[in-house]
C-alpha cells in the first residue's frame, strides 16, 4: 500500500520514528477514519463515491477550492489509469494529496546567519508560547545554542509561560515587565550578537486580524528587529491552531501581508482537528508549512513531512 510513499530508510523505521508517526495517525484519525470507512465498504468507483468523498473533504477544512482541485486530480488518475475499485481510489487520493502538499515541506535551515533571528506571530491562543518552548528544544537538539525573546509584554501570564520554558529547556530568556516589546527582542537580538547565539526565537504579542493598530505595531516589532541586526528577521513564522478550520486561510493572508510571513506551525493536531485545513493553506496560500505539532510534549512539534501526514491520514501501516 501506498508504494510511492513506501519508507526506504532504517533511520525512517526508528522506534522512534514509529512512535511519531503513531501520534500523528492518531491525531487526525477524525478524519482518517472517515476516509477509511468510505474506501473500506468496497464497490465499484462511480458519482456516489465522488460525492462521498467531496463532502468528507469539504467537512474536514479542506475547502471548496481545494477539495474541487483534488477530486479534478482525482478523476484524471481514474480516466488515465483505467481504476475501477473503490479501494484504488485510496491509493490515488494518496498520490493527489501528496501532489498537492509536498511543495510545502521545506525544512527550515537556520545555519546561513549567526544568530538566525526567528519571528513568531499569531493569534492569542494559537499555541504560539508552547510552540517556542518546543522549537528551543528541537534546536537544541541539533546542536545549537538558542535564546529566547519574551516580546509578548502585555500578558504576563505569556512571559511567564516563556521563562517556564526557558527553565525547562535550560535557554536565557531576555524578558522585561511590561514596556515596549520591540525593545525587549531588540535587547535580545544585540545580546544573541555578543554571545553569538546560533537561534533567536522571539515571542510577539497576539493579534486579531482585525486590528489594524495592533497589526501595524507587530510591522514595528519587526522593523526594529532590522535595526538590531540587518537582514533579520530571517524567519517569520505564523502560528496557526489547526482547530480553527478555514479562518486559518484568512490569518495567513492577513499575516503575510502584514509581515511576509515565511513559514507556518501548525499546532493541535491531536485528533480533535480535522487536519484538512492543510490542503486548503497548500491551494490558496502555498507558504512552506515548517512545523507540525500533535501533542503537549516537548517533543511533539516536528518538522512537517508531506510523505509522513498523508501517510497518516489515510491509514498508512507504520
Amino acid at each position: 500500500m501506498f508504494g510511492f510513499l513506501k519508507k526506504t530508510t532504517s533511520e525512517q523505521r526508528t522506534p522512534e520514528k514509529t512512535g511519531w508517526l503513531g501520534k500523528l495517525k492518531s491525531g487526525l484519525a477524525r478524519t482518517g477514519n472517515q476516509l477509511a470507512d468510505l474506501f473500506g465498504r468496497g464497490g465499484r468507483i462511480d458519482e456516489d463515491l465522488y460525492e462521498e468523498l467531496e463532502t468528507i473533504l469539504i467537512t474536514s477544512d479542506v475547502g471548496m477550492d481545494a477539495s474541487r482541485f483534488l477530486l479534478a486530480e482525482l478523476r484524471h488518475l481514474v480516466k488515465t489509469r483505467r481504476l475501477t475499485e473503490a479501494g484504488q481510489l485510496k491509493e490515488a487520493l494518496a498520490e493527489c494529496l501528496f501532489k498537492l502538499l509536498a511543495p510545502l515541506a521545506r525544512p527550515l535551515e537556520t545555519g546561513a546567519h549567526q544568530p538566525f533571528v526567528i519571528m513568531l506571530a499569531g493569534v492569542n491562543g494559537a499555541g504560539k508560547t508552547t510552540s517556542i518552548g518546543k522549537l528551543a528544544r528541537y534546536f537544541q537538539g541539533q546542536g545549537k545554542s538558542v535564546l529566547l525573546a519574551a516580546g509578548d509584554t502585555f500578558r504576563a501570564a505569556a512571559r511567564e509561560q516563556l521563562m517556564e520554558w526557558g527553565a525547562r529547556n535550560n535557554v536565557t530568556v531576555i524578558s522585561q515587565q511590561g514596556g515596549d516589546p520591540a525593545a525587549v527582542i531588540f535587547d535580545a537580538v544585540q545580546a544573541a550578537v555578543a554571545r553569538k547565539i546560533d537561534v533567536v526565537l522571539a515571542d510577539t504579542a497576539g493579534r486579531l486580524t482585525t486590528q489594524a493598530h495592533l497589526m501595524e505595531e507587530i510591522r514595528k516589532v519587526k522593523r526594529v528587529i532590522s535595526k538590531a541586526l540587518p537582514d533579520a528577521p530571517h524567519e517569520v513564522l505564523l502560528v496557526l491552531d489547526a482547530n480553527t478550520g478555514q479562518n486559518a486561510l484568512s490569518q495567513v493572508k492577513a499575516f503575510g501581508d502584514a509581515l511576509g510571513v515565511t513559514g507556518l506551525v501548525l499546532t493541535k493536531l491531536d485528533g480533535t482537528a480535522k487536519g484538512g485545513v492543510i490542503a486548503a493553506i497548500a491551494k490558496a496560500h502555498p507558504i512552506p508549512v515548517r512545523f507540525i505539532g500533535v501533542g503537549e510534549g516537548l517533543d511533539d512539534l516536528r518538522p512537517f513531512v508531506a510523505e509522513d501526514f498523508v501517510g497518516a491520514l489515510l491509514g498508512q501501516d507504520e
